[in-house]
């Protein structure tokens, strides 16, 4: 699909990462481009939630570049200047697993907050944002709730609201599903195939493989701090080549 011609959003090269002795990434190198969804597939343990903390900058690299809109985040274990990373930081957002919602704040404060104070907005902007957002996912009813409130899909509904108010460039997503209840996984699924109908740029670490398949245009299998495979979902789901990958993947066929 002439990938190459699409505008490179985030590179990674060779990056590694090690917490003392354990070498949790090695040698990862992959592209995201504008308005795809890559998917990271993979066992727990694999370095997947590790990957997108070092691109977040919540985690430091222990070697390797990551690029970012043609910025350099880090090149061969070398951050850039603070400037840089907390300019790079603003096209990144990040949806994690447990929601990490402010519990003392309202709803409509928790999409505010960062607007008013990061990106220096006024807050009649930061809440006009706010409500449309809210209202993309379903929750206009909800600015005046509290977490405690909500259910956990509509906390993440929220957080997902939250990180596109700062109007980042890519959204990744660390297993956005895992610690919901299954009837509750469908409505986040729905926002995120959503937003990938709209072209947005992602990354999504999960475990519904049959969202991988059908959502992504590529698909990259981590095992081991190793990217062990990828290519399209009709590549790495449905016709698999390595054995490590197949087996992996076996556990799912019957889904």
């Amino acid at each position: 699909m002439g990938e190459n011609a699409k505008t490179e959003i985030v590179k990674v090269e060779s990056l590694s990462k090690s917490f003392n002795s354990l070498e949790v990434l090695k040698d990862i190198s992959f592209s995201v481009y504008e308005g795809h969804v890559v998917g990271i597939i993979g066992p727990s343990g694999s370095g997947k939630s590790t990957l997108l903390r070092c691109i977040t900058q919540l985690t430091d690299v222990t070697g390797g570049s990551i690029t970012v809109c043609g910025k350099p985040l880090v090149k061969n274990g070398i951050y850039s200047d603070k400037a840089s990373l907390r300019e790079i930081n603003l096209m990144l957002g990040l949806v994690f697993q447990n929601f990490n919602l402010f519990p003392h704040y309202s709803v409509l404060k928790n999409i505010t907050d960062a607007q008013i104070h990061v990106l220096k907005i006024s807050k009649e902007e930061a809440c006009q944002r706010a409500f449309e957002l809210l209202e993309k996912m379903g929750l206009k009813n909800k600015a005046d709730s509290y977490p405690c409130e909500l259910s956990g899909g509509q906390q993440q509904r929220v957080s997902i609201a939250r990180a596109l108010a700062l109007k980042p460039k890519v959204l990744l997503f660390d297993e956005p599903t895992s610690a919901l209840d299954p009837e509750l996984t469908g409505e986040i699924l729905a926002v995120i195939k959503s937003l990938a109908e709209e072209k947005m740029t992602m990354v999504v670490v999960t475990h519904e493989m049959s969202f991988a398949r059908d959502l992504s245009d590529h698909i990259i299998f981590m095992d081991g701090g190793l990217i062990v495979e990828e290519g399209s979902p009709e590549q790495v789901i449905n016709n698999p080549q390595q054995e490590r990958t197949k087996a992996f993947l076996s556990r799912f066929a019957a889904k």
